[in-house]
């Protein structure tokens, strides 16, 4: 897959959950979460596709939070600085912001899940998008699958994703789930 050609008729770039609080200092750091900007940006820079970004959007009550019964620590409750996205990150290029997760009892990993995503990228004739961002082995692995399941071609771009390993091996089991549900694997500098 060398040499991967994007254009905005066909290709979108997905920007997952590249928020503040999934970056070193926030809420629910994603180690070397903050590593992902770079190639993200220089991707954007070098390729033409059209480019949507997802971020957690939640309630302060949200199911998801340890106060509330969930797995997590308090994280991107909208509106905040944690829920922002990375300073860094090359926000102007983006088409389309997609936030998910927004109510108090919905968990949404997926930047399909109950949002617009999948219909935006159709109304614009998308057919591949290549996914990139946090964490690999949720937000990222969860966006890539249901890519696929709507029915679009699915890269995820492994210099462009960290994952949390809550477990060891967590990324590792991440990867092959999506190789085996049809996602490529490439990385950033074979896209032109």
């Amino acid at each position: 897959m060398l040499g991967v050609h994007l254009t905005p008729e066909r290709d979108a770039v997905i920007l997952v959950d590249v928020q503040n609080d999934f970056c070193p200092g926030g809420a629910l750091p994603v180690p070397e979460g903050d590593r992902v900007v770079p190639a993200l940006n220089a991707l954007l820079e070098r390729v033409r596709a059209v480019a949507v970004a997802t971020r957690d959007w939640h309630p302060p009550n949200h199911s998801s939070f340890k106060p509330h019964g969930g797995p997590w620590p308090v994280h991107c409750v909208a509106g905040t600085a944690g829920a922002a996205f990375h300073p860094a990150l090359a926000v102007d290029r983006v088409a389309h912001v997609v936030s998910k997760a927004t109510r108090p009892e919905e968990e949404a990993y997926s930047g399909f899940q109950g949002t617009d995503l999948a219909a935006f990228l159709r109304q614009r004739g998308i057919r591949r998008v290549f996914v990139g961002g946090l964490a690999t082995d949720y937000c990222v692995k969860a966006t890539a699958l249901d890519a696929v399941k709507h029915g679009f071609e699915a890269t995820v771009l492994e210099d462009a994703i960290r994952g949390v390993e809550v477990q060891e091996g967590d990324c590792a089991r991440a990867r092959e789930e999506m190789k085996r549900a049809g996602v490529r694997l490439m990385r950033t500098e074979d896209l032109t």
